[in-house]
């Protein structure tokens, strides 16, 4: 009987597994197909497999720019997220007053507001920055940075800070009596304890920032400015799309991320399990 349940739920899970692969599927095989084709069966495997509608979208969404520029945003904004929200839960954890709680606790609660709830107020904010101070928050990658940077940092700081708690302070303290500055406990002490989370926060950024298509549509105009979801949009008309070249497009989209995921998907799991339950 065991045996049989085992199969069973062997069965399901396979037959799941199917079912969220199934987008893939079809944008991989509708990305090689004509729209005669694609729109006869869309499910159906393509009579040829030519990479002619792969090279016509790399040439319509400009993608080696557009590919720049999302490296560019991603690599900096991650960086930047690391570097911060390491430091905050770093002190968030070893001060532990009353006080710290509360910023802790001010950091989870931004967590649960859905960004589409502060869209556009920020950009008012954003606007009126511009406008007053003169500084270009809009239409400019440094701003699309600024933004990334505050809203990844809050569960950064709640991995970092339950994963800070397993380090003995008596290594910071050693390291305090044989001269060591603040800053060098850190970063030589501390960080360096830090890699299992560290890769876990920055793969869970790098997909999401990637892959995000709101924020950027709202802070970024020019077309040079342009990350790599934005560019996709050229294949989405006001009364047209050409289904097999957006396919094609946005397979090129996922593929850094996909081979990045798998380079580091080892680190995940573990990250996450133990910056949230230490």
């Amino acid at each position: 009987m065991n045996r049989v349940n085992k199969w069973i739920a062997e069965i399901l899970l396979v037959a799941l597994a199917l079912v969220f692969l199934s987008p893939i599927y079809i944008m991989l095989v509708n990305s090689f197909k004509d729209r005669s084709e694609l729109y006869n069966n869309a499910l159906a495997l393509p009579t040829s497999f030519s990479f002619t509608y792969y090279a016509q979208a790399l040439e319509k969404m400009n993608f080696l720019t557009a590919f720049g520029n999302s490296l560019y945003v991603t690599i900096v904004s991650v960086v930047i997220v690391v570097v911060l929200a390491s430091m905050t839960a770093w002190m968030l954890v070893r001060t532990n007053n009353r006080l710290s709680q509360v910023i802790f606790m001010v950091f989870v609660a931004t967590m649960l507001i859905p960004f589409q709830t502060l869209m556009m107020p920020l950009m008012q904010t954003m606007g009126w920055i511009r406008t007053n101070l003169g500084i270009p928050m809009l239409n400019t990658h440094e701003g699309l940075i600024f933004m990334n940077v505050g809203f990844h940092a809050s569960l950064a700081v709640f991995l970092y800070h339950g994963f800070m708690k397993s380090i003995p302070i008596a290594l910071e303290e050693a390291a305090t009596l044989d001269g060591c500055s603040k800053f060098g406990v850190f970063w030589r002490i501390v960080f360096p304890m830090l890699k299992t989370i560290t890769i876990t926060i920055a793969i869970l950024d790098v997909i999401a920032m990637w892959n995000d298509y709101l924020l950027p549509s709202l802070t970024l105009s020019d077309k040079g400015l342009r990350t790599i979801p934005l560019s996709t949009f050229y294949f989405f008309g006001e009364f047209t799309i050409v289904w097999n070249l957006a396919m094609a497009g946005l397979t090129l989209t996922i593929i850094p991320v996909v081979i990045f995921y798998f380079t580091a998907q080892k680190h995940i799991i573990k990250g996450i399990a133990e910056g949230a339950v230490k």
